[in-house]
């Protein structure tokens, strides 16, 4: 059943990039430019594309999540940008033990974690302490990260536990934060 979620998830995101692309375009020179198309997405369509890239179901070129947009580019050439939620903002974090790779700007199709599928269970509190998420066991994808969607302009502790073993960071949601968090070292 899983499986045939995900494949349609990977057919509607193939469809909705396909149904919002725009026409080829020349500069001034006549020669060709790269196509690029502005798209905006209902939130639980726009979550589960995020999601087939991140399950690396569906395929591009590059699929690159900043604080405001996700950039899909196909080998083509085209590039579709999705603005993301108003309300929400998006990190992937890849918890390691030995390596690891300095990143700011998530690549859902590029960056690889080391801890590929594996279960994790995560703790989130705001600045307050009031928890956004309490112990709850989450597994990593096919590119080692775990994705989270927490509310916009806040600070937060991340706490993430695996085979007795710890990592606590301090993020934040703020505009010109980064989407991808690998300092996560499980010791």
């Amino acid at each position: 059943m899983r499986s045939k979620v995900l494949v349609a998830a990977g057919i509607v995101v193939v469809i909705a990039i396909g149904t919002y692309m725009l026409a080829g375009t020349t500069d001034k020179n006549g020669s060709s430019k790269p196509d690029t198309a502005a798209v905006e997405m209902d939130t639980p369509s726009f979550k589960q594309m995020v999601q087939s890239y991140s399950m690396r179901t569906a395929q591009a070129e590059s699929a690159s999540i900043s604080s405001t947009q996700l950039i899909v580019k196909e080998s083509d050439g085209k590039s579709t940008t999705f603005p993301l939620p108003a309300d929400e903002f998006f990190v992937s974090i890849a918890p390691y033990v030995e390596k690891t790779h300095p990143c700011a700007t998530h690549n859902l199709t590029g960056c690889q974690g080391e801890m590929v599928e594996e279960e994790f269970n995560i703790s989130v509190k705001d600045a307050d302490g009031t928890k956004v998420m309490d112990n709850q066991t989450v597994k990593s994808q096919p590119n080692g990260f775990i994705d989270l969607w927490l509310p916009r302009d806040q600070t937060y502790q991340v706490t993430i536990e695996h085979d007795g073993k710890k990592a606590e960071s301090e993020i934040s949601t703020f505009e010109k934060d980064d989407t991808c968090v690998t300092t996560m070292q499980l010791g």
